[in-house]
């Protein structure tokens, strides 16, 4: 993870008419892509009360392109070298916009089928809506890839076990959750993890939580590899 460019996926979700510096090539997505597709550095659309971002962010990459059956089956195609740092983070998007102590639930459930090679991690980033606060939760990953922050330890909730880092890059404050053995599908209770860190650790309060995504954390892809979301979902009450 790059400390220095954490804060820079919040500003790009929210930015993406800055200007584009990364040349993202032309590649096309594949056939199954039957509604949307972008090989653009911003690209985003809202499928089904979802939205979902292309996302290339990191300097030095490559090329990537984002399909999507809908806002809960899609895939990417990316083609990143063979070099150190993130270079992207596509994703889906689900905002939730309530408290931690007024949500009654927050889940979800993932299938994905992720290459053996390159360097990656599949990941839930979960912001507070100052994006103060980053919750990330990964549940496989990949190569030369790891999380911010020094390790706190081990935990069980929402159904999974995790290794525990916490850091900041300097503008917010970042905690990840690693899961301690890959999995491809499953489901994540998510709402005992913000009370854990919220009410056990004292990490931070009653925070406003909006984005909710679910992605893929591309560091390389060298040769072109597919990453595809069979099935999302996030719902919550």
């Amino acid at each position: 993870m790059a400390p220095h460019t954490r804060v820079r996926l919040a500003q790009a979700l929210t930015a993406p008419a800055l200007a584009l510096g990364i040349a993202v090539g032309t590649a096309a997505a594949p056939a199954s892509a039957a509604v949307w597709s972008s090989c653009d550095q911003w690209g985003n659309t809202s499928l089904g009360g979802y939205t979902l971002y292309n996302n290339i962010w990191g300097s030095g990459a490559g090329s990537q392109c984002v399909w999507a059956n809908s806002g809960t089956n899609w895939g990417v195609w990316a083609n990143h070298p063979n070099t150190g740092g993130i270079k992207s983070y596509p994703n889906s998007k689900k905002v939730s916009n309530k408290t931690i102590t007024s949500l009654g639930s927050l889940s979800s459930s993932y299938n994905v089928t992720v290459p053996s090679s390159g360097a990656y991690n599949t990941s839930y980033d979960i912001w507070d809506t100052d994006y103060d606060y980053e919750i990330m939760l990964w549940v496989n990953y990949n190569g030369a890839v790891g999380p911010l922050g020094t390790a706190q330890g081990t935990v069980t909730l929402g159904g999974h076990t995790w290794s525990v880092y916490k850091g900041s890059n300097g503008a917010n404050e970042v905690f990840s959750f690693l899961r301690t053995s890959d999995s491809s599908s499953g489901t994540v209770n998510i709402l005992p993890i913000l009370k854990w860190i919220k009410d056990t650790k004292g990490w931070f309060g009653n925070e406003t939580i909006g984005d909710v995504q679910f992605g893929y954390e591309i560091t390389s892809s060298s040769g072109g590899l597919d990453f595809v979301t069979n099935n999302l979902t996030v719902s919550s009450s």
